[in-house]
């Protein structure tokens, strides 16, 4: 039965979920050159259209349709067939189908949108949305449909995914890794230092995720309840650890805390923290965060040691952070949080920790594969690689003939 109270609170949620995207395009603008900001935004952007499309035409059902063998759904629900205003019980009982469609949505928006922070810089504009729409399709439905489908086999060995460590940021940062291999380094990497053209944007766009995240994490209760509570506050408690843990490892390894290490660790602490934000209590997400911030500082750190050019940090932060969060989820989780998961490592279930391990090995694996194939082809249909000459210039005139400042 529809709850009036639910399906407004899923709404909201979905409406703050939207608001990450441009946010993301905001947080990512302000960290590349000036010639380059136009390009970045609209690689953002875009998604809202290109992937909306996709998902409902294809998407929805590929992800959440009924299920063919625990591997994907079916297209019975193509073009919104069949999802109307009465609930899907086996996925929200209070809410309409219609409403939980477009919440997933929003997740399916901005996750190729985060990919994109790994190649800033390089990138054709149609190769972009080629490989873009390819990796929906054939990365983030199959492994939605793998953790939260009903029927999908992750689900049914009992994976904890609360609002998407795996779907979300293991999958691009998997993806980020393949296309940084992939496409290769910035003209000039190494030779020179990049410096963010304009921080105050990125912490804007720090603002906005933060705010969004609150959508993200407790709106994945989908009801507006005490689990919903659980998640809003370890959220919360996720994003300021990593912020506080990032900003005093700067401080310490450089001597001076910077405002763009306190926007990173707010990042990795709420990424970490997204997989099991509605399965542990508040002192276990101040635990989760801190570990984040720590551990995908130095990641960050490792990247230039490895002359690996990750432009603006995603496989240290989402994927380092959705690898993180989901195995200390099969750690901490507490059936006394919520009784719809299950118990961690500490409280006395190991094996939770296992299913956990096992999703992050086979979708790790599995997002890589496919995304390095997915770049292959697209590079040798379209290409992928902006010209020399072209990224001298910089994507804002070359890809779309403007600019984003005029003297």
């Amino acid at each position: 039965m529809v709850q009036a109270g639910d399906t407004a609170f899923v709404l909201v949620s979905a409406a703050l979920v939207l608001l990450m995207t441009p946010g993301l395009a905001l947080f990512y603008g302000g960290m590349v050159r000036r010639k380059n900001v136009l390009g970045t935004l609209m690689q953002s952007f875009i998604m809202i259209s290109l992937v909306s499309l996709e998902w409902v035409y294809l998407g929805y059902s590929m992800s959440f349709g009924p299920d063919v063998r625990g591997l994907i759904g079916s297209l019975a629900w193509a073009g919104l067939c069949g999802v109307g205003p009465a609930p899907n019980p086996d996925y929200a009982a209070t809410i309409p189908h219609l409403v939980f469609m477009i919440y997933q949505c929003m997740f399916a928006v901005i996750t190729p949108a985060l990919i994109a922070g790994a190649f800033a810089e390089r990138v054709r504009f149609p190769g972009f949305l080629a490989f873009s729409l390819l990796w929906t399709v054939l990365v983030y439905n199959p492994v939605c449909h793998w953790v939260w489908g009903a029927g999908g086999w992750l689900k049914q060995l009992g994976v904890l995914d609360f609002a998407g460590g795996l779907v979300v940021h293991l999958t691009c940062g998997a993806a980020a890794l393949a296309s940084v291999l992939v496409i290769g380094p910035r003209k000039d990497h190494e030779k020179r230092q990049f410096f963010p053209h304009n921080l105050p944007m990125t912490l804007l766009g720090t603002g906005l995720l933060w705010f969004g995240w609150f959508g993200f994490n407790a709106g994945s209760a989908l009801a507006a309840d005490a689990i919903a509570a659980q998640a809003f506050v370890a959220t919360h408690l996720g994003g300021m650890a990593g912020m506080a843990m990032w900003t005093a490892m700067e401080w310490f390894y450089q001597g001076k805390p910077t405002t763009l290490g306190a926007a990173s660790g707010a990042v990795a602490g709420l990424a970490t923290i997204t997989p099991a934000a509605g399965f542990v209590g508040p002192n276990s997400a101040v635990i989760i965060g801190l570990a984040a911030g720590c551990c995908c500082y130095l990641a960050v750190l490792t990247k230039s040691r490895l002359r690996f050019d990750d432009s603006l940090d995603v496989v240290g932060i989402h994927g380092l952070g959705g690898v993180l969060g989901t195995l200390l989820a099969g750690v901490l989780a507490s059936k006394a949080v919520n009784p719809a998961g299950a118990d961690g490592l500490i409280a006395g279930n190991a094996g939770q920790l296992g299913i956990q391990a096992l999703a992050v090995g086979v979708v790790g694996l599995y997002a890589f594969a496919v995304s390095w194939l997915i770049l292959k082809a697209v590079q040798a249909v379209l290409g992928l690689r902006l010209s020399p000459e072209a990224e001298t210039v910089g994507l804002d005139v070359s890809e779309h003939n403007e600019a984003a400042y005029t003297e």
